[in-house]
């Protein structure tokens, strides 16, 4: 599909997502032809600011992400861009807003088609939503919305910003954006298991032993400590990046590979989630906090962060279904902040069967996402002198031409907003099932908390607290990632 018409709506045209992610994602949209000549763009904040001025913020933002551009075309392009300061609580701002959509609408021939990007404070999402009903700023055409995370801070507040939604958008409408589900290698999942036998024979409960997920981060919360002091790691990181990672690991097959089906396969599985109870948690996760060293803060001295803060910067824990082609397998999960190096990773562990070779190490296959894209067997060969086993790795990785080619995960769920694929978001059914793990997993820590039992501490720069090897089931397994 090229030359998709419609008006682009930005709420948060001025912050530093539109800047580093969604132009720099447009103009590649543009140059590839995805959007050419019946497309306009608002942006909206509220910074005084002029359609010029915009247009320079645009142009600078693509130069900073893609150094060398053929000039003429970023001027074309940004000549599409227009800037309406606006207050998102005032409902005359709207009626400004929808004239200038209307307008722009007659001079690029767009068709009456709308996109809606929400890329401001998650607390004006549902203001937005209803506004954008009671004003009539959608269009004649299609009207798409896409919403950043995080969709509410628990099941109660998800459910309240989705009927705020839902007074403007249905669910079809509605695509709910997660840049992970945007990695080469996290969208590289369903291909592995469901194209290629030999591993599509060996992807279920008889063959798989478990699975460990990990997204490390380097950092710690920096200049974020008063947003993340009310978030913590399970609510920022599992909640959304791990559980949409988990999701396409356990999904049976869809019957075809349309989003629909997808999104009918995903919900069979979620339907079948155990929701851990305050036993379980006790048991099976362990939360932790960052310390100091002589050069970092330890977290509770992080600006902005309580110093008597309970909150998690380290979450390992374990997902089980009790449906789908890995029912009862424990997937295993952790992510944190300050550790060894940022990392996601995922490691598939095939059971092991006896062997003529007596103890054999168990095969192993690695997807990882961040920094490399790159995916690995571990297989037991024979060492090259005398008949001891080794263990060898067999690569599946791209050339440095290809990696060149991968698109930034932005660019890509942008493109599938325009096509209406909504493949790669989240449906609400899906999210309302993550926020019920979640949310019992949370319930279970405040009562810790009020038992006086807190994160434990662990040393920065490493690959969290020593206790996280507490979630294995059996005492025998542990990380594969060290």
């Amino acid at each position: 599909m090229n030359n998709i018409p419609a008006v682009m709506i930005i709420f948060g045209g001025s912050g530093d997502l539109a800047h580093r992610k969604i132009y720099p994602a447009l103009f590649n949209l543009y140059r590839q032809g995805l959007i050419q000549d019946n497309f306009a763009v608002i942006g909206t904040a509220r910074r005084p600011w002029s359609h010029d001025y915009l247009r320079e913020v645009v142009s600078t933002a693509v130069h900073e992400f893609f150094g060398e551009v053929n000039e003429d075309d970023l001027t074309a392009f940004a000549s599409h861009f227009y800037y309406q300061s606006h207050d998102v609580t005032s409902v005359d701002h709207y009626k400004t807003l929808k004239k200038l959509a209307s307008d722009l609408d007659k001079k690029y021939a767009c068709q009456g088609n709308r996109i809606f990007y929400l890329a401001m404070a998650p607390s004006f999402f549902g203001t937005i939503a209803e506004h954008i009903a009671d004003q009539h700023l959608t269009g004649t055409g299609f009207n798409r919305l896409v919403v950043e995370k995080p969709f509410g801070t628990d099941l109660a507040s998800a459910q309240v910003l989705n009927k705020q939604i839902r007074s403007s958008f249905n669910e079809e409408q509605v695509f709910r954006i997660d840049h992970y589900l945007g990695k080469e290698m996290v969208q590289n999942i369903l291909p592995l298991r469901f194209a290629n036998p030999m591993i599509k024979a060996l992807w279920n409960k008889d063959n798989i032993k478990n699975i460990q997920v990990t997204l490390a981060e380097r950092l710690g919360v920096e200049a974020r400590g008063g947003y993340y002091d009310q978030s913590g790691a399970m609510r920022d990181m599992v909640q959304n990046h791990i559980f949409q990672i988990i999701t396409l690991l356990a999904m049976p097959e869809p019957s075809r590979l349309t989003d629909q089906e997808i999104h009918v396969a995903k919900e069979a599985l979620l339907d079948s989630l155990v929701i851990p109870d305050e036993a379980a948690v006790a048991r099976d996760f362990v939360r932790g906090q960052y310390a100091g060293t002589e050069t970092t803060f330890e977290y509770v001295k992080e600006p902005n962060v309580d110093p008597d803060s309970n909150t998690e910067t380290f979450v390992a824990g374990h997902a089980e279904f009790k449906h789908g082609p890995l029912a009862c397998v424990p997937i295993y999960f952790r992510t944190g902040k300050e550790m060894r190096e940022k990392k996601t990773r995922i490691d598939v562990v095939f059971k092991g069967q006896r062997s003529l070779y007596g103890q054999v190490a168990d095969n192993t296959l690695t997807i990882e996402v961040d920094p490399t894209d790159q995916i690995y067997f571990h297989l037991n060969g024979k060492t090259i002198q005398g008949g001891d086993l080794r263990k060898e790795k067999i690569y599946y990785r791209f050339s440095d031409e290809e990696q060149a080619k991968v698109p930034d995960g932005y660019e890509r769920l942008i493109r599938d907003v325009f096509v209406n694929d909504s493949t790669n978001f989240t449906r609400w059914n899906e999210l309302r099932q993550y926020w019920k793990f979640v949310d019992a997993v949370e319930a279970a820590w405040q009562k810790q908390n009020e038992a006086g039992v807190k994160p434990v501490k662990y040393p920065p720069y490493l690959l969290g607290p020593a206790e996280s090897k507490q979630v294995f089931q059996d005492p025998g397994d542990s990380w594969i990632y060290k």
